[in-house]
């Protein structure tokens, strides 16, 4: 139903750097880079799920990836935090969400919400 989501970013090259270290686990790689124009487009060969462009944030968002792959939660998690993002919930179960909600979040540098979720059954 989504096609793309687009973020405006205080610092261009922090959040390219945050993202295309954080989404490698999922696949994802920089499809488009315009450092002149401050804007990047991330995601898999041929589709760009996520945009960045540098600018003055609106609001915070909360942005929800989606996997097949349990171990690939921990691997974003991990990711995330090596290229500097902040901690907002360890790889786990989230049974409050449903009996196979196995997620990660942490706030990106602008202290948006990203996660990674995987639905699977463990």
């Amino acid at each position: 139903m989504i096609d793309h989501v687009q973020l405006r970013v205080k610092s261009f090259e922090k959040s390219r750097q945050f993202y295309a270290r954080a989404l490698e686990p999922l696949g994802y790689g920089v499809q488009y880079d315009d450092p002149a124009g401050k804007s990047a487009g991330f995601g898999t060969k041929g589709a760009i799920d996520l945009w960045i462009g540098e600018g003055e944030p609106v609001t915070r968002v909360h942005i929800a990836f989606r996997t097949h792959d349990r171990n690939a939660v921990g691997q974003f998690h991990a990711a995330a935090l090596a290229a500097g993002g902040k901690d907002n919930g360890a790889p786990g179960l989230r049974i409050d969400y449903s009996p196979t909600y196995y997620a990660a979040f942490v706030f990106d540098p602008d202290g948006n919400n990203v996660e990674l979720v995987c639905h699977e059954l463990g």
